[in-house]
């Protein structure tokens, strides 16, 4: 007996999920599953977990926060790069903080607002806390010494010419002094919390900071996944001297477990090297716990 059409239109759909929920949703998971037990990929397929003694610590592939519980880092630690997933390395939470160049000026607090930092400014006061923190200048061009970014809206007669007619330091609220006492000729203000100062012209500030700063960029910028666990060689330089003495041990000492967990740049010629701060930390406690 022949079906009506309709019905082996149906019956012909119903085949097609079938086969496809057979061949894609079982056999093809199933397959990649034992691909996954091959030796040598075993464990990069469950993670690429990193232990202490037996317990699971973190992954090698996430990078984690080495901070006290105010977000201070911890000075026996190697710090690893900001984060902006989630609170910081939330692997649920991947993520950049899609700031830019153009990220200058802040949205100063008003009320119960908090407002929010420009990328400049994050960089500015990051800059500054890894200084102090390992005992050198934090200071970038276009920062001020406050750590916020060193930024003025100026006013002038004609639009955007003319001589100025007033100055605002847009990033430092009253009643916080400005940076600069004045800008061609013109005393400059800091700024009122609320208030709109977008008919000046935006005008940031490069100050007297050296040209390279002493802390690399990658200590103050966070990487466009949030999760990297990598910091570059020049950070890691920079730490060394910090942790060896917290750990009491020499610096060449740390330095060799610093090349330890450096690699080299992707199939030789792509990327840079790069310091993987969950294995080196690691290394350190098992190598030189604090007492």
């Amino acid at each position: 007996m022949r079906l009506p059409n309709w019905l082996g239109q149906h019956i012909a759909a119903f085949r097609a999920v079938l086969v496809f929920t057979v061949v894609l949703g079982i056999a093809y998971p199933l397959l990649l599953v034992g691909i996954g037990l091959l030796p040598g990929l075993h464990s990069r397929a469950e993670g690429s977990f990193v232990t202490s003694g037996s317990q699971r610590v973190g992954s090698k592939l996430i990078g984690q926060s080495f901070v006290d519980d105010d977000g201070n880092g911890i000075p026996r630690y190697f710090q690893s790069r900001p984060s902006a997933a989630g609170d910081g390395y939330d692997p649920t939470a991947s993520s950049a903080s899609n700031l830019g160049p153009e990220s200058i000026e802040d949205v100063l607090p008003v009320g119960g607002d908090e407002g929010t930092q420009s990328l400049l400014t994050q960089v500015c006061a990051r800059s500054l806390s890894v200084g102090a923190l390992n005992g050198v200048s934090g200071a970038r061009p276009f920062c001020t010494s406050d750590g916020v970014g060193a930024v003025l809206r100026v006013f002038r007669r004609d639009g955007l010419t003319g001589p100025a007619t007033r100055v605002v330091s847009v990033n430092e609220a009253q009643p916080a002094q400005p940076f600069l006492a004045s800008f061609e000729g013109v005393r400059v203000e800091s700024a009122v919390p609320g208030e709109d100062y977008s008919g000046g012209v935006l005008t940031p500030v490069r100050g007297s900071a050296p040209r390279t700063p002493a802390v690399p960029s990658d200590a103050v910028t966070a990487s466009g996944s949030g999760l990297d666990p990598h910091i570059t060689p020049a950070y890691a330089q920079l730490q060394l001297p910090r942790v060896a003495r917290e750990r009491g041990a020499t610096e060449a000492a740390i330095q060799r477990l610093v090349d330890d967990n450096t690699a080299g740049r992707s199939l030789g010629f792509m990327g840079a090297k790069r310091v993987n701060v969950v294995r080196l930390n690691l290394a350190l406690d098992q190598d030189f716990p604090v007492r």
